[in-house]
């Protein structure tokens, strides 16, 4: 290789625990002395980290992957490196039908990113040949690994957690991404210092279950020991849980989460479906009745706390009546944000045996009612918030105009959330400041900052 760095262009495709692969991939690499650029077309190296959760999400990470390939044509592009959920899953097909791909990365290889991402260019044999299946990742990183952030630096992304062990019927994920692993409590702690050294302010953590944390290591209330302790690092201002699952919440993780002051009162749980039969087909457990009891204890500890769900529509054998129960359920919950997905019919889960028998058309407009259910819902919580003043962490300049600044409060998540749109005073990215609502935009909220006494 030349004295000159490699130049390495990341895409980074799914969730959040999939940039957190993509940003160790990044440590590694900047260790080893390479530049990164924004622009595809300016890098020697290009690494495409896929999702491999559902069809669409594949579609886009091939198109990605195809796109990228173009730039050996027309750019200086000398290298493709995939990894990712897609390569962990699907190891030989990728490996037969994308030959355009110099080499790949599963999920338990990420350390390895450096020699795959040689920008020598290798003879034809040479290129990595994978089995057909990586099999369960085993892999978790720690404090001591390498990462780059692709956040913006006040706000990171922590996994406490990897893998899942429960045995949703429409979902994969556990056959590639290995069973549930909690990491060293110590570990995360020490891990949040750092990053509140570097000036982070704001830390999201995540997991496929992120209250199932420690119970892998025989702790019931691991996550709320986990909370007590980095609710003492002084350097973070707000704390965010991501995924927790019903069945593995506690009374003491709900009293801890309102007691710890860092941890900002918004709670993401993932229901799918409320109807008792539904829940019951997807593996899931519980029913309306019960979720609505316990975001009733949640909202007994956080008054004015955020709750967001997921639901999925158009599961096999849903019927009206089914459907019209989850609608109800929406109505009664009343949720802050609401994320609805159509089914997708996944090999390697035990639905895939079922017939997929819902047409995409009522999928799509099962999804879209529950949607406009949502949007009024969203419409009357926010007409509360009007007249109120809240804690907003500054993101800077809105992206279309340079007269409004964006940001978000403790109840809108990096992302998946709305906005607040501030359309009167100043202040800098990354800063925390008091605004006023006055007025809706659809999902989002507009203020002012209102000037420290």
């Amino acid at each position: 290789m030349s004295d000159t760095p490699t130049r390495i262009g990341v895409v980074s495709l799914g969730c959040a625990k999939n940039l957190v692969d993509s940003e160790v991939m990044l440590g590694h690499l900047g260790r080893a002395g390479c530049t990164f650029v924004q622009d595809p077309a300016d890098a020697d190296v290009i690494i495409v980290n896929t999702c491999g959760f559902i069809d669409a999400a594949r579609e886009e990470s091939v198109d990605a992957i195809l796109e990228a390939a173009e730039l050996k044509k027309t750019g200086s592009l000398k290298k493709l490196v995939v990894g990712g959920c897609m390569a962990q899953r699907y190891a030989d097909e990728l490996s037969q039908s994308l030959p355009e791909v110099d080499a790949f990365v599963g999920l338990d290889q990420l350390d390895q990113i450096v020699t795959k991402a040689d920008v020598t260019p290798a003879p034809t044999s040479d290129l990595p040949l994978l089995p057909a299946s990586l099999g369960r990742s085993t892999y978790l990183y720690s404090d001591t690994t390498p990462r780059d952030l692709a956040t913006p630096p006040w706000t990171a992304y922590v996994k406490i957690a990897e893998g899942c062990d429960h045995t949703c019927s429409f979902c994969a994920i556990p056959s590639f991404r290995g069973k549930f692993r909690s990491r060293e409590r110590a570990s995360i702690v020490a891990e949040a210092e750092a990053l509140g050294r570097r000036g982070v302010r704001e830390i999201s953590l995540i997991a496929q279950d992120s209250s199932h944390y420690g119970r892998d290591r025989g702790e019931r209330e691991g996550l709320s020991q986990l909370l007590e302790e980095l609710n003492n690092v002084e350097s973070l201002r707000w704390i965010r849980l991501h995924y927790l699952y019903p069945n593995t919440i506690t009374q003491q993780l709900i009293e801890t989460m309102a007691r710890c002051e860092k941890v900002v009162d918004y709670v993401d749980l993932p229901l799918q479906h409320a109807h008792p039969a539904m829940l019951k087909r997807m593996r899931r457990g519980g029913s309306g009745e019960a979720h609505l009891k316990l975001l009733d204890r949640f909202r007994q500890a956080m008054p004015d706390g955020a709750l967001r769900s997921t639901f999925i529509v158009g599961f096999p054998g849903e019927t009206e009546e089914e459907f019209e129960a989850l609608v109800d359920f929406v109505r009664a919950a009343r949720f802050d944000h609401l994320g609805v997905f159509t089914y997708s019919h996944e090999s390697e889960t035990t639905a895939f045996d079922l017939e997929d028998d819902v047409p995409n058309d009522v999928k799509e407009s099962r999804r879209e009612r529950l949607m406009e259910v949502q949007r009024e819902i969203v419409s009357a919580r926010h007409e509360s918030r009007v007249g109120r003043q809240y804690e907003v962490l500054v993101e800077g300049a809105h992206p279309e105009t340079e007269h409004l600044l964006v940001g978000r409060m403790r109840g809108q998540a990096l992302d998946v959330d709305g906005q607040i749109l501030i359309n009167d005073g100043t202040a800098e990215a990354g800063s925390f400041v008091s605004v006023e609502i006055s007025e809706i935009a659809g999902y989002d909220l507009v203020g002012a900052i209102v000037p420290a006494a």
